[in-house]
């Protein structure tokens, strides 16, 4: 068991529906030390993958991406929900539908932040359906950019967005990947890992 999924034994609790709350220490308070490792562990896994920028989704992400960001020494992009006063009319735009909010979300970036040829590590804090993470993908393919690789704190593994993405040719590093989880027991099934060479190599749809 890895030091994320000791985490979410300690601190996570599993609600009606089977919903994971672990807002108490990586999306609502924040634990540094867990998203330190969170970022190093990303670090290890794509070893001499060679990345220009780090990309998320607001909000969760971002503490991740910051630190992930930091390690690379490379800028940190995060695509917006909503737009202000002060939004460019000058933006790559996607679509992605939020089970957790019962909404579609129009987010974007602004043009200038994201150049064609540029390797753009993807990262967020949880994968279920796969929805935000494409949206992201297709932001990054509109800017003529690579996408350098996927890295996801916690996956839904009994949902399809993992399995949809592996299969679509990216490579996909889930630190914690949850099998089944039981809000009765409170008992959490998390996949087994095994390791593998860290290479750097990248798929087919990396490269496009």
């Amino acid at each position: 068991m890895n030091f994320l999924e000791e985490k979410i034994i300690a601190d996570g609790v599993i609600k009606p529906g089977n919903l994971l709350k672990v807002d108490n220490f990586l999306n609502h308070q924040i634990d540094i030390d867990i998203i330190r490792q969170v970022a190093y562990e990303f670090k290890r896994r794509f070893k001499g993958v060679e990345v220009d920028k780090v990309l998320t989704i607001e909000a969760s992400g971002i503490a991740i991406a910051t630190l992930l960001g930091d390690l690379y020494d490379v800028p940190v992009v995060f695509a917006k929900k909503s737009e202000t006063a002060n939004s460019t009319d000058d933006k790559y735009m996607s679509q992605a539908y939020s089970f957790t909010h019962k909404r579609m979300n129009h987010v974007f970036i602004s043009k200038p932040y994201l150049s064609t040829g540029e390797r753009v590590l993807i990262v967020d804090d949880f994968l279920a359906d796969g929805q935000a993470m494409h949206a992201l993908i297709d932001i990054v393919h509109q800017a003529g950019a690579i996408v350098a690789g996927l890295g996801v704190a916690i996956e839904k593994g009994q949902q399809q967005g993992g399995q949809m993405l592996r299969e679509e040719g990216y490579r996909l590093e889930s630190i914690a990947i949850i099998d089944a989880m039981d809000w009765k027991t409170q008992n959490i099934r998390f996949r087994e890992q095994s390791e593998r060479p860290l290479d750097g190599t990248t798929s087919e749809a990396d490269r496009s």
